[in-house]
């Protein structure tokens, strides 16, 4: 019996950071929108409320009846949730005199209260609200205040209910993680059973009652996630999973052949396929991003239907999805208009007819290194940096050309090689060279040139959804522009992007 935390999503940019740190403790949790909520039963141990952009005075506001939801569970409710909590048990939530954003400290604890167990007083926590709880009722009793915030904290007396104005999941709040594990583990009592060895036992198990004797077709990418899922599924149904990598002429420089060795040292029944000349036609003439974004997903759909076609008796489309992407495919206002595509496969064609198996769409992006790991995968695969399913095509600005590759694949190994030789690939969440669609002045050999300019991009984040550009040290930086430069003919010029997302996204189309 798998025990969990269900998380109930009012909109914050912060619940699928909640859920991490749940993670982080070794224990199951599942984000839900708040007016979907699943069927409580025994496997539930708690309930976390998260915050919301609303204000609970707001026409619309996200609500719940949380006495009626929680199924007596312990419930821990944070900003929003408290006020939502505060306003329902007849207390009062004003718009604050000043918006509390930012850092706060603590001034005042109740030490022995279960869910501040180890809190330091004057502890730093991270406010981040419009409103404020000024009235509790009196079944409240005040656990934490701030020197601006009375009820900074609060609990239902003789009930395992609470909430706190601030937001324990953030890093600025230093002792969150003392506040988080007092109610997962010692309020809720859950185990902390939950471990990628016991995900893989689990799965496989799973995964085998599911699939049986059933074929199934898998898209690889060269990325973890399709990589891992694939080894799964391997260990699961053997010879009866048909693994297809397709050399799309978007990948860097010689992926496609290093890759396809790679994945056959996995013993995986894999058959690469070289289409590069199929997309690299379709994209002709095409220069708007999100145009060349469905020429590529189309052309892949064409090429992967045709060789699925050649396997017989496939019952089973298996996807590398992953638990954001099956959060993103929500909403709060209940599901979304438009739920996004697998990044390779791009939404399937009716005409398939397959049914979908999705081995990791419950796990972060890091759980699946994790799992990756615990499965002997190659850190070819596990520690690789995310690629984009349309690979150079969104990396090449403006028309894709075969000359354009040529210098982006000559630049972007220059780049990543050198990440490698330095000691720094590890340290960077992902990393690329753009080609940019512009010419500039420069000099060589006391010739004038006009030539292609190079920008470079590195990273660091967790799962894409933030990030900040890194602090390269210049000195490398300052080696690798003058080696582009001096051995990759047609660029005269190399920047670096120090744009964060947001605003900017890491990708540039």
């Amino acid at each position: 019996m798998q025990e969990k935390i269900l998380i109930l999503d009012f909109g914050s940019q912060y619940t699928q950071l909640i859920a991490r740190r749940v993670r982080e403790l070794n224990v199951y949790c599942e984000i839900h929108p708040f007016n979907q909520i699943p069927e409580i039963d025994e496997t539930f141990k708690g309930i976390i409320l998260s915050g919301s952009p609303f204000s609970v005075k707001d026409k619309d506001a996200p609500s719940i009846d949380v006495f009626k939801e929680r199924h007596n569970l312990p419930v821990l409710a944070v900003c929003y949730g408290a006020q939502l909590l505060a306003e329902q048990c007849g207390g009062e939530v004003t718009p604050s005199k000043i918006r509390e954003y930012g850092r706060a400290n603590l001034s005042k604890i109740v030490t022995d209260n279960p869910l501040l167990e180890g809190i330091s007083k004057h502890s730093q926590v991270w406010m981040s609200h419009g409103d404020t709880i000024k009235k509790i009722p009196d079944s409240f009793e005040i656990i934490a205040s701030t020197n601006e915030v009375e009820v900074a904290a609060f609990q239902i007396k003789n009930e395992e209910i609470y909430g706190v104005q601030f937001h324990p999941e953030v890093f600025h709040t230093t002792e969150g993680s003392i506040l988080l594990k007092n109610f997962i583990v010692k309020i809720c009592k859950t185990s902390q059973s939950w471990t990628p060895d016991l995900f893989i036992e689990t799965k496989i198990k799973e995964l085998k009652e599911k699939l049986g004797n059933d074929k199934v077709i898998l898209g690889l990418s060269g990325g973890v996630d399709s990589t891992v899922a694939a080894v799964m599924l391997q260990k699961a149904i053997g010879k009866n999973l048909y693994c297809i990598f397709i050399n799309n002429g978007l990948l860097r420089k010689d992926e496609f052949g290093k890759v396809l060795i790679s994945y056959k040292k996995l013993n995986l029944n894999v058959k690469g396929v070289n289409a590069s000349s199929k997309f690299l036609n379709n994209l002709v003439g095409i220069i708007n991003p999100e145009k060349k974004r469905k020429s590529i997903g189309k052309t892949f759909i064409d090429v992967f239907d045709e060789e699925s076609r050649k396997i017989k008796k496939v019952v089973w489309l298996a996807q590398g999805t992953i638990y954001p992407d099956v959060i993103e495919s929500k909403s709060v206002k209940g599901p979304s208009a438009t739920i996004k595509s697998h990044h390779n496969v791009g939404g399937l064609p009716d005409y398939m007819k397959l049914k979908i198996v999705e081995p990791l769409n419950t796990l972060f992006k890091d759980e699946v290194r994790k799992v990756g790991k615990a499965l002997q995968i190659d850190d070819i695969f596990i520690k690789r940096h995310p690629f984009p399913g349309p690979g150079l095509g969104i990396r090449v600005l403006g028309e894709i050309t075969e000359e354009k590759l040529r210098i982006l694949r000559e630049a972007d190994d220059i780049f990543i090689e050198g990440l490698i030789k330095d000691n720094l690939y590890d340290s960077v969440w992902q990393a690329a060279a753009i080609f940019l669609p512009i010419q500039s002045v420069g000099v060589m050999g006391d010739e004038r040139t006009y030539e292609n300019a190079i920008c470079l991009r590195a990273v660091t984040s967790t799962d894409g959804m933030t990030a900040d550009w890194v602090h390269l040290p210049y000195e490398f930086l300052a080696k690798i522009s003058n080696e582009i430069i001096n051995k990759v003919k047609g660029v005269n010029r190399v920047v670096y992007d120090i744009s964060s997302k947001p605003p900017a996204t890491i990708e540039w189309e």
